[in-house]
């Protein structure tokens, strides 16, 4: 199996000096053809001259350069549409921070020999802050909460997969839905494992992530719920809030009338009458939501040929586009 490793950085250039050598020696281990793709996010410091001094004295090492930082995701995306332009059968990211660690490399291939189509290296034993810790166990234990994905890592930057897996979550490679590739080829049908790997303390530098990332992230994760759930069927949705909302106020509405009626009772100044009024409001405005969005998908599918399949992508033409858009 052809691996390509494809690592993003932003201001990393200490780090790539040491931990790009150790990368291209242990993916030439697992094929004497693997390739390294350092992705440069925009760097300000001397990040772009190291990537060139290590892609000039390393045949395997390839680049893509940004002009300015478009984030992780963006990042992945153009260098996993470059792998599998480039023919690879296993595509592998990594952090530039040196903390993850390249021997760890055949345990993740063996994890896809024995099965699984995306591989996470789980951190089970971190090196990082108290406050960073934390975080990181509240959000892996959400995620694995509201997802239903295996696993007690799903935000390590440390994934090996098949061509295929990465051909399949290309598209959701915006914003930080990175931080979900294991969510999102899970709940895609295929098959995903965990493998401990060793984790080292940051070499220099700083870390780009602070508190906000755990907010972001749940959003994201509301997001990834949300399409991979209902992107063909949004009515479902909310429809069913927006029928539950309407027969609960037509409920509190048909109550106060009854009572109107048998006992005169003034009803025009109770709380009631004004929240029955609503929730019949938001149920009819949910359920013409919901019919909206359905004439969007039966748009769409139309548009297919009335097949209900993911799009499909040319590699390609997609690094050409992006290329250009960041140019």
């Amino acid at each position: 199996m052809l691996p390509w490793v494809v690592i993003p950085a932003l201001d990393e250039a200490d780090n790539l000096r040491v931990l790009v050598p150790r990368v291209v020696e242990h993916a030439l281990a697992l094929h004497p053809d693997a390739r390294v793709l350092l992705v440069n996010d925009g760097s300000t410091d001397d990040t772009a001259e190291v990537m060139r001094t290590l892609a000039a004295a390393r045949p395997c090492v390839e680049l893509e350069m940004l002009r300015h930082n478009r984030g992780k995701a963006a990042a992945l995306r153009i260098g996993f549409e470059r792998a599998l332009e480039g023919g690879a059968d296993v595509v592998v990211m990594m952090d530039a921070d040196g903390q993850d660690d390249p021997a760890e490399l055949p345990a993740l291939a063996a994890a896809l020999a024995d099965g699984a189509d995306l591989v996470t290296g789980a951190r089970l034993t971190r090196r990082d802050r108290l406050v960073k810790r934390t975080t990181s166990r509240v959000y892996n234990r959400t995620t694995a909460l509201l997802s239903g994905a295996p696993g007690q890592d799903f935000n390590s930057g440390f994934k090996m997969m098949r061509a295929e897996v990465a051909a399949d979550v290309v598209p959701m490679l915006y914003g930080e839905m990175h931080r979900y590739l294991t969510v999102i080829a899970h709940d895609l049908g295929h098959r995903v494992a965990e493998v401990p790997v060793e984790h080292h303390p940051r070499m220099s530098g700083a870390s780009k992530y602070g508190l906000a990332r755990f907010w972001r992230g749940f959003a994201d994760l509301v997001t990834v719920r949300f399409l991979l759930s209902y992107e063909n069927r949004p009515s479902h949705l909310f429809g069913g809030i927006g029928s539950a909302c309407f027969l609960l106020g037509s409920l509190v509405l048909a109550y106060l009338t009854a009572l109107k009626i048998a006992t005169g009772a003034t009803i025009g100044d109770r709380p009631l009458l004004l929240a029955g009024v609503l929730l019949v409001l938001v149920g009819l405005q949910l359920l013409l939501f919901g019919l909206l969005a359905e004439l969007v998908v039966h748009a769409r599918q139309q548009a297919r040929g009335g097949r209900d399949v993911r799009p499909t992508y040319d590699a390609g033409r997609l690094v050409a586009e992006l290329r250009r858009t960041d140019a």
